[in-house]
This record gives C-alpha cells, structure tokens and sequence, in this order.
C-alpha cells in the first residue's frame, strides 16, 4: 500500500532475475577476485569453514549466499562503470540470509552496511555467526525492546551500535472512525484476526477460545485474515468443533482493504506463542494496526507485545496458551461497550505517539549517514 508513496528515485540492479549459467558465476568471480582478491579469499575462507551456519535458520545454503554476494559486487560493479554512482551503504532487512549477504559484500568490496533483526531470522541464527555480522555491521536496528535485550547479552561489547526502532503503522490510512461501532451495533459483534496460519501465531489457542465463549451463550462472528501451512488443520478442527457458523477462514487480503475490516470491527484477538525451536513474534504488526483505528485488542505477553499493550490500560494481555483467561476476556469484552471505547481509544493514543511510521522512517534515516 505504501510503495507507491516511496517519493526517492528508485534502481533496479536487474529487472529479469534469471538463473545465471555456471560460466556467468565463474566470470563473476573472476571478475570480483580480481579487484579484491585479499576480501575474496578471506570471505571463501570463512564460508568454507563456517558450517554452522547452515544449521540454523536459512532461506538458502552458505554457499548460496556467497554467490548472491559476488553477484551483487559484480552488478553494483557495472552499475557505478554505467552510471559514475558509487554506492556506499548497504541494508539487510533481515539478519539471516540478508545480513550475510551484506556481511560477505562488506568483507570482500569493504563496502559499510548495517541490517535490520526481527524475530525468527534474530533468534534462530547460530550466536557465533550472528555476532560476525554484529561486529562488522555500522548499525544493528531491531524493532521491539526484547529483542534489545537479546543482542546486547550475546554481543555487549557492541551494544553502541543497537538501535530500537518500532515498526510504525502510516496514520493516515490506520485512523478510528467517528462511531466505530455503529454497523456492528447493527450486524452484531465481529471479532477480527489477522496473521499467516503458522504455529507461532498461536490460532489453535484463539479457536479453543472461541469455542468456550460460545459454549457461554455469547453471539459474535468471527474472521480470520491470512494463509498459511495449518490453514486445512485449522479448516478441520472448525468443522469438527461445528464452528462453521461462528468463524470464518478468508485467507489474503491486501493493507488496504484491511483498513476498513479493522473499522468495522468490534474487536480484535491475537494470541501469539513461543514454539518450541524458539520462532516467535517481535511486535506484530498486525497488533499495531488494530490498535491505530482504536480497537480494542486481546492478544498474549510473547517477546515485545507487553511493549505495546499494558494491560487493562491499552488492551487486554494473558500469557500465551491461557485459553481460559482469553476466553473470559472476550466475553468480558463483547458484553461491554463502554470498556472497548475505553481501551480502543488508549491504543490508538498509544500508538500516535509511539509507532508512527514517520517518525520510525526518519530515525531508520539517520543511522544510514
């Protein structure tokens, strides 16, 4: 919703990625060994006897990553021959398969770069393969105060260069509407979720909910916005429990037809987990959203949630997998108004003045010069 907003001129390095023959990679590291030969060898070196990191969590193989980063000096080699621009920064968005490519780009090419940690790809990468990107990073940003916490224990000599950085939402477009609950008033409560079907989003836990609250009486509706590996188990379980009338799975949407679902809404239901590998959330940002067009949200204390929503303040927060305590929230919620009004409008003041994508956007900035 947001790229089309982006104002800066923006280059692509190639328009029509194809699979580059073995002749294309061998000419590429010729070409990059030839003008840093010394970055070259030492970043085959460290690729070679880095075997751990493919252990951990990766998109691609080590080796993959090496010639995604000899490809990338190449092609930024033929940019600045075409052009006369050099360019001087770059920007991992994420700290696994991201960040080692900008490490690799740094170590062989010497060219500064920094990267962004977020939650799976922070916790989940070997801690020795983490801190090399760490110690040759000009900044580390991560996006919740729990995630700060982790990098300063396991690299505290480089703790200068952390910055917290929240994920902002744009408040032009996440803005309350003058009677939020006016429709549902009329169409009867809608309970919203948003997030991919995946285990750490902890669905399995909002369905059991549900399922008590309707065991207690309680009319709603519920909708599920997302996709992903359980969508048929979740399917399953629904039909098996006869939920079928009370919660619907719509898979995908776009932000921007988002933001009129999040209006209509009566309230909104997260309940993120921990799982047992250690996946977990940072701040969703889906949490963040509903809470800029003041709804009221009910969602779990995993990783930098409690940053966000304080509870009985902003919101309502139970620990993860405490279906009862879920449960009796969103009773507690569907049976009063004046409540969700109250904490609908803390979470949108909160988030005003705390997760605007603005100000985020224009701290991230400064760390680049």
């Amino acid at each position: 919703m947001q790229v089309d907003q982006v104002q800066a001129p923006v280059h692509y390095l190639e328009e029509d990625i194809q699979p580059r023959s073995l002749r294309n990679r061998l000419t590429e590291n010729a070409q990059v060994a030839r003008l840093h030969l010394r970055g070259y060898l030492h970043s085959l070196v460290y690729i070679a006897a880095s075997t751990g990191i493919d252990k951990g969590y990766t998109a691609s193989s080590r080796w993959d990553c090496f010639l995604q980063a000899v490809h990338l000096i190449y092609l930024l080699v033929l940019k600045e021959r075409r052009t006369g621009k050099k360019i001087d920064h770059l920007h991992a968005h994420f700290a696994h398969d991201p960040a080692l490519i900008a490490y690799l780009v740094h170590c062989m090419a010497g060219i500064p770069f920094s990267f962004t940690a977020h939650a799976r790809d922070l916790y989940q990468v070997p801690e020795k393969a983490l801190t090399d990107r760490i110690r040759q990073a000009r900044a580390v940003i991560t996006c919740c105060g729990s995630n700060l916490e982790y990098l300063k224990q396991i690299a505290p000599s480089q703790k200068s260069k952390f910055s917290l950085v929240y994920h902002g939402v744009n408040l032009k477009d996440f803005k309350p509407l003058s009677n939020p609950e006016a429709d549902s008033a009329l169409k009867g409560p809608l309970i919203l979720s948003v997030g991919r079907l995946v285990e750490k989003k902890g669905f399995q836990d909002l369905l059991q909910a549900l399922l008590i609250v309707k065991k207690s009486g309680e009319n709603f509706q519920c909708a599920i916005y997302g996709d992903g590996p359980l969508g048929q188990q979740l399917r399953e379980w629904i039909d098996e429990h006869d939920m079928a009338g009370e919660i619907q799975l719509n898979g995908d949407c776009t932000q921007q037809e988002l933001v009129s679902i999040y209006q209509n809404a009566t309230l909104f239901v997260l309940t993120p987990v921990q799982t047992e590998d250690g996946d977990r959330d940072g701040i969703p940002n889906v949490l963040v959203e509903a809470m800029a067009v003041g709804l009221p949200v009910i969602t779990t204390a995993v990783s930098g949630i409690p940053e966000l929503v304080e509870n009985n303040r902003n919101g309502l927060l139970y620990s993860p997998h405490d279906v009862d305590g879920i449960s009796s929230g969103i009773i507690e919620l569907l049976r009063n108004a004046q409540k969700r009004r109250q904490l609908g409008s803390a979470a949108s003041k909160k988030v005003r003045e705390q997760f605007d994508i603005a100000q985020a956007a224009t701290r991230l900035k400064a760390l680049f010069v």
